[in-house]
């Protein structure tokens, strides 16, 4: 599902319109955006927790040439699915 089917869908359960649907679903992945940039995680129980986790440095190989390279150490966001979000894929 991308986000134009995803909008649709809310829309339809929703009975809000498309721009409505759209505008909450642009500001919620901002909010999230921003608290993960400031270090906090985003819990919805029941469906999951983003975070961020840090990635250590390695050393990594440039697939064309073979080539070891440095790849430097850096967050990244992720995501952990909650248990009725588990439960319900099951």
């Amino acid at each position: 599902m991308n986000k134009n089917e995803l909008i649709e869908e809310l829309s339809d359960k929703t009975g809000f319109t498309k721009s409505d649907t759209k505008k909450f679903i642009d500001k919620y992945v901002e909010v999230v955006s921003k608290s993960l940039k400031k270090g906090r995680d985003v819990q919805l129980v029941g469906f999951g927790t983003f975070k961020v986790t840090k990635r250590k440095a390695r050393t990594g190989r440039n697939p064309q040439t073979g080539k070891e390279i440095k790849i430097p150490a850096k967050k990244v966001p992720a995501f952990r699915a909650g248990k009725a979000l588990k439960d319900s894929v099951n």
